[in-house]
C-alpha cells in the first residue's frame, strides 16, 4: 500500500506539469510515448511482442497518430489519415497472417491488432479534444477528472460500504456500492468543474449544471467499463499487470485504462454533435 501511494504521488507530480502545460509539444509528445508503450504492453500481454512483422507496423503507428493529431489539428485530417493507417495495418496484419499462419495464432494477432488499435485512437482522442477548438483547454480535462474521481470515489466508497461484489470473476474487489459511489461523485464534479469555469475563471460557456451530471455520469459509467474491459483482457491471458514501469499500479495500460474509454467516448460524442450542428 506504501509503495503505492508513494508511486501514485511521484507518477501525479511528473503527469499533472505536462496537463498544465499542455498547450505546448511536451503534452503531444508525452501521449505519444504513452500511446507506444501501452501498445507494446498489448502486445507483450498477447506475447507477440517478438514478432517483428506484427509488432513494429503497431509500435510506429501507436506513436505516429497521437503526434499526427498534435500538429495537424483539425478533425477532418485526423479522420482522413487515421482511416487509411489503420486499414493499411489491417491489410498488412492480414497478409503476415496468411504467410506466417504455422508461426503465429490468428485469434491472438486478430486480438492485438484490435485492442492497439483501440489504444492508439483513444490517447490521438485525447490529443484532438485538447486541440479542437479554444474551449479544448478546458474540456479535454474532464477525460481526467472523470476518470480520477471514479477511481478514487469508487475506492473509498467500496472500502466503507462495500457488500456486494460487482463482477467477481473480473474483478473480485470492485463492489456495487463502489461503483454507485464513483459514479454519483463523478457526477457532483462535473458540476462543481463547471461552477469553478463559469464564477471563477469567467469562462464564456453556456453551463447546463444538470446536463453537466448527467455526462459524468456517462463518463463514470463508461471509465468502469473500460476499467473492467482491460482488466477481463488481463485475466484471460492470466497476467496481474501489463507493465512495471510504475511499481504498485503497473504499466500505462494498467493506469489509462479507463482513460482510454472516456477519450473514446467523449470523441465520439463530440463527433456526434458537430454532424448534428451541421445538419440543423
Amino acid at each position: 500500500m506504501k509503495t503505492r501511494v508513494i508511486t501514485g504521488l511521484v507518477a501525479l507530480a511528473i503527469f499533472v506539469p505536462f496537463l498544465i502545460f499542455s498547450d505546448t509539444w511536451a503534452f503531444g509528445l508525452a501521449m505519444a510515448v504513452c500511446s507506444a508503450v501501452a501498445v507494446f504492453e498489448i502486445l507483450r500481454c498477447v506475447k507477440i511482442h517478438k514478432n517483428l512483422p506484427v509488432a513494429v507496423p503497431l509500435l510506429i503507428l501507436g506513436a505516429a497518430l497521437p503526434m499526427y493529431v498534435y500538429f495537424a489539428g483539425g478533425h477532418l485530417t485526423f479522420l482522413r489519415t487515421a482511416i487509411p493507417c489503420i486499414l493499411l495495418c489491417v491489410l498488412w496484419i492480414l497478409a503476415v497472417a496468411v504467410f506466417a499462419s504455422e508461426k503465429i495464432s490468428f485469434p491472438e494477432l486478430c486480438t492485438a491488432a484490435f485492442l492497439c488499435f483501440y489504444v492508439t485512437c483513444a490517447f490521438s482522442s485525447i490529443l484532438f479534444l485538447r486541440y479542437y477548438d479554444e474551449f479544448g483547454a478546458f474540456t479535454y480535462l474532464l477525460i481526467f477528472i472523470g476518470a480520477w474521481i471514479t477511481d478514487i470515489f469508487a475506492y473509498f466508497c467500496g472500502m466503507f460500504f462495500g457488500k456486494h461484489k460487482l463482477i467477481p470473476q473480473i474483478s473480485p474487489k470492485k463492489t456495487v456500492e463502489g461503483s454507485i459511489g464513483g459514479i454519483l461523485f463523478c457526477g457532483v464534479s462535473f458540476v462543481l468543474y463547471g461552477v469553478i469555469l463559469s464564477r471563477w475563471m469567467h469562462v464564456e460557456m453556456n453551463f447546463n449544471y444538470f446536463l453537466l451530471f448527467v455526462y459524468g455520469v456517462v463518463v463514470s459509467v463508461v471509465s468502469q467499463i473500460g476499467d473492467l474491459a482491460m482488466s477481463a483482457v488481463k485475466r484471460h491471458y492470466q497476467i496481474k499487470d501489463y507493465g512495471r514501469i510504475l511499481p504498485g499500479h503497473g504499466g500505462v495500460m494498467d493506469r489509462f485504462d479507463s482513460i482510454l474509454a472516456v477519450s473514446t467516448v467523449l470523441f465520439v460524442l463530440n463527433e456526434i454533435s458537430s454532424v448534428f450542428v451541421a445538419v440543423i
